[in-house]
């Protein structure tokens, strides 16, 4: 950031005396900064002479209109002599890539890919561990310009074809069963129906616990990695040459009143977003050994791979995190001298509760910077990591989303790091906290939004063709400017304190899930009338509690709880499964017959709830309020 400040400084007869002052020109003259940012971070391809064409909204203006570039290309720019990736899959599988090892399998599957009919603007969908080969054959896809989108292993099949059937993918990447808590977790029987229904062209299968003919003879269309790549040897790349606005990936949003919403990212934007982040806030270079402890579900895999554009090496690692010890992931960053070392807030938490010392038995002296995220850091997670994990090291608590694929707030190197507080807005991002009457306020809570356009913006929702639900999304509470959807508060410090989601998007371990994923599954039950679901803080996390009205006559046994439990685990995935069940006879619903979630939310939590008058059956409320079940 330091050296990044001096050149543009230089360049645009500017002096940034402190942070505040680097961030104002960052957001008043985004053309230069983002211009700042392409040159100085080396982005490969060309440029154009248009850094910002503004149109008359946020959402119409378009950075780099001229430009063309790979985003794969970028990735794959700064090989060295080391290690591109380093694989951990508990204790059962350890590997290491070389990067002229990682380009020719990227060679590799990109032929493949090709001979399968695989062309720009088409969609590959894997369902993975996060493992040397899914960031492979993310690499093939995008040097072709076809689009990626992933989930992890642990979901059902409900939950994966809710997302990848409104893409209809081309080819589908999936594995013949992954690793947890010592576990081998065979998933054939969900992968049959899954590719009958997706039908894709091709069904690769990765072999991880060494059943991948088996798993790939039982799937539609289906053939074993090694069989897949053998009429193919390493050639020289070919990067498609695509806009900077072309299409890289599909993320999907938790599904809190539908089914999940396809959230469309450019591999532009991705690129200089994520290289902003990582070179300048996190000061990651071709020396870094970068870890995130993250699935392929959750857009901190897109984010980490990303640093391999920095030249770094990434540090892979699928399955639990506490297996086959507590220490595990402390083995791990002390054996690999990891730089970089990001995980969850509920990481953290379960560390300090398990009475973890790492500070005491392990060196972390490599460690430069601990990044945690998924959900607020509290203050005892802070003095924890400090005083158990390591004294001298940079603790960002960082905040962004699915939404932009990034940050919105973040680690800032120039400033003290605050107990309970993130340190403050990215560069280039116009974030700000308003109340509901769209004025900005400070020392008190308010909704984070972002008022200048910056290039990680989504370009569209899938099947989306007016804009209606993008614009429904981000722009309806305040027109014209991105509400985020999170409680934040400025601090005297400038920095950031978010305190959760202001909408019904449930999220424990710090991962993103929808409610309507959960109906979707237990309103197929003969029992089950309805459901409405909530998230409750709980014990420095926040916990899925699920209230179900029940068919006349049926009662809520222990039985009937472990059957929906079993249910929602099997259909959604293993985060979904709510801590506690509880009946109640009716659900309050507005009168236009949706039903109310937020304002349950409140009623546990003990707030009041608004606009009551909205509500069809505001009585049901009554039932939600003050459960014993609820206070342990």
């Amino acid at each position: 950031m330091t050296a990044f400040a001096a050149m543009a400084g230089e360049r645009y007869g500017r002096e940034f005396v402190d942070y505040a002052a680097l961030h104002r020109w960052s957001v008043d003259d985004r053309s230069a900064f983002w211009e700042a940012v392409w040159d100085s971070c080396g982005v490969v391809g060309e440029r154009g002479d248009t850094i910002l064409a503004e149109g008359d909204s946020m959402r119409e203006d378009r950075f780099f209109p001229d430009a063309r570039l790979n985003f794969a290309e970028n990735l794959l720019a700064r090989p060295s002599d080391g290690d591109a990736i380093v694989f951990r899959g508990e204790d059962k599988v350890q590997r290491r890539l070389s990067w002229a090892e990682l380009t020719d399998l990227v060679s590799r599957l990109a032929q493949a890919f090709r001979a399968e009919g695989v062309v720009a603007g088409d969609r590959v969908a894997a369902m993975m561990p996060n493992m040397p080969e899914t960031v492979a054959a993310m690499l093939a896809c995008a040097s072709i310009g076809a689009v990626w989108s992933s989930c992890s292993p642990d979901f059902g099949e409900r939950g994966v074809l809710d997302r990848f059937g409104q893409i209809e993918p081309k080819l589908f990447v999936t594995v013949d069963g992954y690793y947890y808590a010592g576990k081998a977790i065979e998933i054939v029987d969900k992968l049959g129906p899954i590719t009958a229904q997706l039908r894709p062209l091709r069904s690769v299968v990765v072999p991880y616990l060494g059943k991948a003919e088996a798993v790939a003879s039982k799937v539609t269309n289906g053939v074993a990695l090694d069989a897949f790549l053998a009429p193919f040897a390493p050639a020289d790349m070919a990067f498609e040459q695509l806009p900077f606005a072309h299409p890289l990936y599909i993320l999907f949003s938790s599904g809190t009143t539908g089914i999940p919403k396809c959230i469309v990212h450019s591999a532009g934007g991705t690129l200089l977003q994520h290289l902003k982040e990582h070179r300048l806030h996190c000061g990651i270079g071709p020396q870094s050994r970068v870890f995130y402890f993250t699935t392929c579900g959750w857009m901190m895999w897109n984010w980490l791979v990303s640093a391999l554009a920095t030249g770094a090496t990434l540090l892979l690692y699928d399955g639990s995190p506490f297996h086959p010890g507590p220490n595990v992931i402390f083995d791990y960053m002390a054996g690999e001298k990891a730089t970089f070392f990001g995980t969850s807030a509920k990481f953290i938490d379960t560390a300090r509760k398990e009475g973890l010392k790492p500070i005491e038995t392990h060196d972390l002296s490599a460690v430069e910077m601990l990044a945690s995220t998924g959900s607020p850091l509290s203050p005892e997670s802070f003095d924890y990591v400090y005083a158990g994990i390591k004294a001298d090291v940079h603790l960002a608590s960082v905040s962004g989303g699915t939404d932009i694929v990034s940050c919105f707030v973040l680690g800032v190197p120039w400033r003290p790091v605050y107990e309970g507080e993130i340190q403050g807005p990215g560069l280039g991002m116009a974030v700000d906290v308003w109340d509901t009457t769209g004025k900005s306020v400070r020392g008190e809570k308010g909704d984070l939004v972002c008022t200048e356009a910056f290039p990680a913006m989504p370009i569209c929702f899938w099947n989306d063709p007016t804009g209606e639900r993008y614009q429904n999304a981000y722009f309806d509470q305040f027109p014209g400017v991105w509400c985020h959807g999170d409680f934040a508060e400025w601090t005297e410090h400038c920095g950031i304190i978010i305190h959760g989601r202001s909408d019904a998007t449930l999220n424990p371990q710090g991962v993103r899930i929808g409610t309507a994923e959960i109906y979707n599954i237990v309103e197929q039950m003969d029992e089950v009338q309805e459901a409405i679901c909530i998230g409750q803080p709980w014990d420095g996390d926040v916990r899925v509690v699920l209230f179900v009205r029940l068919a006349d006559g049926i009662e809520l046994t222990a039985e009937l709880t472990r059957r929906i439990k079993s249910a929602i685990r099997a259909g959604a995935s293993p985060r979904h499964v709510p801590a506690k069940v509880l009946a109640v006879s009716d659900i309050p619903r507005t009168k236009s017959g949706k039903i109310v979630e937020l304002a349950v939310r409140e009623v546990v939590e003990g707030r009041p709830v608004k606009n009551k008058e909205a509500l069809a059956n505001p009585e049901a409320l009554d039932e939600f309020a003050g459960r014993e079940e609820l206070a342990s």
